[in-house]
């Protein structure tokens, strides 16, 4: 199996004194995977997501991304690879009110080069695949809830990224809206979509295919890899 993500041995730790948020994590998700990374509040979880996100460096150890290790890479390069190798779905969605959700999804291309006409193409393409052809000249303030996190999953994947991190992307919504986000996600990893979903809720986590236990910066618990099953420094696993 080709990786999409690698770990290895990362620490990042923040202040002085330094504080841990992670201690020698190691991970690694293949193409095609759905992966959960669960934890309460405060477990490094979020620490975790920048890292992969690359919108933090690590203390120590190696972050590679389709194989190109990023400890090292400038600012600039870390853009690059974000733009066109990374997507992001967050818990707020992000939109912009004045814009309708074509433009919403078009903006993902901003920086590819693309005309406005080939973007606005690819953002209709996009929309229509998470089910939303029908509300593309509709604003933001006039979708529900789970339409507009839709839309911030097209814009996601409109640039086709080889990882699509989501970030408690059923947090801020009812259960029916997040049921159908959830749907849609396990659509999208059918038809060959990494996907790594952030997560506190260990329910929704039981639910997908992969799940990886976080607590005190520690991976404790990995189902696609029974021999992590790492123990907190307590010796209690997740």
């Amino acid at each position: 199996m080709t990786s999409v993500l690698e770990l290895h041995d990362v620490t990042r730790s923040y202040g002085s004194p330094p504080t841990q948020a992670l201690r020698g994590v190691d991970l690694r998700v293949d193409d095609g995977e759905f992966v959960a990374i669960v934890g309460p509040s405060g477990s490094g979880k979020s620490t975790l997501l920048n890292l992969i996100g690359t919108l933090d460096r690590a203390t120590t150890g190696e972050v590679l991304i389709t194989g190109e290790r990023v400890d090292d890479l400038s600012d600039a390069r870390l853009s690059a690879l974000r733009a066109h190798t990374i997507g992001f779905v967050f818990q707020q969605f992000h939109l912009s009110d004045g814009q309708s959700t074509v433009d919403n999804v078009g903006s993902g291309l901003l920086y590819t080069g693309m005309s406005r006409g080939l973007r606005r193409e690819r953002a209709r393409e996009a929309l229509i695949s998470v089910g939303l052809g029908h509300r593309l000249d509709h604003k933001p303030k006039q979708l529900s809830g789970g339409e507009r996190q839709r839309v911030a999953i097209a814009r996601a994947i409109v640039r086709r990224p080889a990882l699509l991190l989501a970030d408690e992307p059923t947090g801020s919504l009812d259960s029916a809206s997040g049921e159908t986000v959830v749907q849609l996600l396990r659509e999208l990893n059918e038809n060959g979509t990494t996907i790594v979903l952030i997560t506190h809720d260990r329910d929704l986590a039981e639910r997908l295919p992969r799940r990886v236990a976080i607590r005190d910066g520690l991976i404790v618990s990995d189902s696609g890899d029974p021999a992590i099953a790492r123990q907190t420094e307590s010796g209690v696993a997740a």
